[in-house]
């Protein structure tokens, strides 16, 4: 199987991205799509992600990394069927078609910063080589009513051309960002948690979607309100490069039963799992936390 007939078989086409999203995605790096998902449908995402937490609690996103301030959970869909949805929602994945050509899974993690928490460094959320080295997009489903007020994620518009910018250490996949030439230092942030020049915040309702070349400097900001802010972070990446969680060394057979040949081709979790045991995975492996990493630093 290839991308074109994975799509194919969940009915994806061109069409599903309009001009202008393409326009958006070659010019600013994001577009945004309201009611993408039902409120009732986020309403149970939500009351899942509420769930998985209250078991997992500080360990939270350990599958991945921690955000100290901000309640994670990673791995979800191996987890809960709830969120298997989002696995088909046809602009995501003809807007990685169109950016990534063969692509696949890179990681599904939740969010949701708390009162006076969630302000990150601004970032970009992988490095590249060239200017149309396109390795990973980013979809952010609004579970809660995004505003001003409970920390939205801001981007800067364009910033997708220039170059990588406090990339997370576990997307670095071994990349040497201080191979970089670092021609474009001027536009480095002095103060990466400080508003940038032009940058935009993404609001919206329950259900909303944003997504974005995810090469483009963006943060979340800190949730002033105290209001809830739980959202999905679904990212797709180039099938040549790794994913974030690897999916097939936490597959369950939960999950393979339920997912069709398109989708487990999209997950890359084709062929048997090595066991039917119930599992959320190796347990080995250390916590992390989220640290950037800037070309020279």
């Amino acid at each position: 199987m290839n991308t074109a007939e994975a799509l194919a078989k969940l009915g994806v086409s061109e069409s599903a991205l309009t001009s202008a999203q393409r326009r958006a995605l070659d010019d600013d790096g994001f577009f945004i799509v309201p009611d993408a998902f039902s409120a009732q449908e986020c309403a149970e995402m939500a009351e899942e992600f509420d769930r998985l937490h209250k078991v997992e609690g500080e360990r939270g996103g350990h599958e991945v990394h921690i955000e100290p301030g901000a309640p994670r959970v990673s791995n979800i869909f191996n987890k809960s069927a709830v969120f298997d949805r989002c696995l088909e929602w046809a602009p995501l994945l003809e807007a990685s078609r169109y950016l990534l050509g063969e692509f696949k899974v890179h990681g599904a993690n939740l969010r949701n910063p708390l009162r006076g928490q969630g302000h990150q460094p601004l970032h970009s959320d992988v490095p590249r080589d060239g200017p149309d080295d396109w390795r990973l997009v980013n979809a952010i489903i609004f579970f809660d009513d995004v505003t001003e007020g409970n920390g939205p994620p801001r981007v800067v518009p364009g910033s997708h051309h220039w170059q990588a910018l406090n990339v997370p250490d576990v997307n670095l996949g071994g990349y040497d960002v201080a191979k970089q030439v670092d021609a474009q230092s001027e536009r480095y942030p002095k103060d990466p948690f400080a508003p940038y020049p032009g940058e935009v915040h993404l609001t919206g309702p329950v259900g909303t979607v944003a997504v974005c070349n995810a090469h483009i400097w963006h943060s979340g900001t800190r949730n002033e309100s105290g209001a809830l802010r739980r959202v999905l972070h679904l990212t797709y990446t180039r099938r040549d490069l790794p994913q974030q969680l690897v999916q097939r060394e936490y597959l369950t057979r939960g999950l393979y039963d339920r997912m069709n040949a398109a989708h487990r081709f999209l997950m890359d979790i084709e062929g048997e799992p090595k066991t039917t045991e119930q599992s959320d995975g190796p347990r080995e492996r250390p916590v992390r936390t989220w640290r950037g990493v800037t070309p020279g630093s």
